[in-house]
């Protein structure tokens, strides 16, 4: 068992982004926000005295600021990742096994959390099929072949209730017993099925709410941020992200009714809007389908 002193540092994440090392300038005051959207190439720099631990602290809360308000630039995000890394925090994955039609998404976890170096995997099982009315966790069919615009009217049969609700109180609650202080979560609300649980609002309220759910928190010894960084991006933004930060997305799984043997079904909603992705990111997909256009 880990202890508590080496927990606190460590950042919750349902996505494992690969954390890269590249080169950072010191900065200092307000000139600090400016330099981080600099195209400009700076020049490394190793913690080794109390400032300089200061100076990330600083980088830190200026990149997540900036992401607020600028939350589709790649660049802010990358100080954000060799900010937490340099001070010392590393990512504990957390993947959730609730019954779900199919289990090629929980081994695609798997994969992803060994090829980056996840300090932690953490699977949580539990069975939302009890309370079924999902296309993911019943019999019922999983809509095909619907066009994008289709796909952006209403809210489909594979919506699962209150799924990210419940996914992020696990996280909440993880956090809490470790002392770590960010919970990632990859929710996206643009090229999206409408799933209410993946809107800005939503994010908002529940960080409202997290902010007095816990004991941490009221006490004052825990300042939890949610992050979701990927929320306005469109699927071709997120690809071209994922490419800059060295993703291989050969690892990863989309599709919510794959053949028995893995191979994407390339006409759910899902797939569809994978597939308009890397088209419109200009990459190829690198994901086996059963059906090739």
């Amino acid at each position: 068992m880990r202890d508590d002193a080496k927990m606190r540092g460590w950042c919750l994440c349902r996505v494992v982004l690969p954390i890269l090392a590249f080169p950072i300038l010191p900065l200092c005051g307000t000139a600090l926000a400016q330099e981080m959207t600099s195209d400009a190439t700076p020049a490394p720099v190793t913690i080794e005295t109390l400032a300089e631990k200061r100076l990330w602290e600083e980088v830190l809360t200026a990149a997540t600021e900036e992401l607020k308000k600028s939350p589709a630039n790649p660049r802010l995000l990358l100080w954000q990742v060799r900010a937490c890394r340099m001070m010392g925090k590393f990512a504990v994955a957390l993947t959730f096994d609730y019954g779900q039609r199919h289990r090629f998404e929980i081994e695609a976890a798997r994969r992803i959390a060994e090829a980056y170096a996840a300090k932690g995997h953490v699977v949580v099982n539990m069975d939302l099929r009890v309370f079924g009315n999902s296309a993911l966790t019943t019999n019922i069919d999983v809509p095909k072949n619907r066009s994008a615009q289709e796909i952006g009217k209403g809210i489909p049969i594979t919506y699962v209730p209150a799924r990210n609700t419940i996914f992020l109180s696990f996280a909440l609650a993880y956090a809490e017993m470790v002392g770590a202080e960010d919970i990632f979560i990859g929710v996206n609300a643009l090229d999206y099925s409408g799933y209410p649980d993946c809107r800005p609002e939503f994010i908002e309220a529940y960080q409202n709410m997290a902010d007095l759910a816990t004991k941490a928190g009221v006490e004052g010894r825990q300042k939890l941020t949610i992050h979701a960084p990927l929320i306005t991006f469109t699927k071709a933004e997120i690809i071209r992200q994922g490419m800059e930060l060295g993703v291989d997305y050969s690892l990863t799984s989309s599709c919510y009714d794959p053949s028995a043997d893995g191979r994407a079904c390339g006409d759910c909603d899902s797939c569809t809007l994978r597939r308009k992705g890397f088209k419109e990111a200009g990459v190829v997909d690198p994901t086996p389908y059963v059906i090739v256009r």
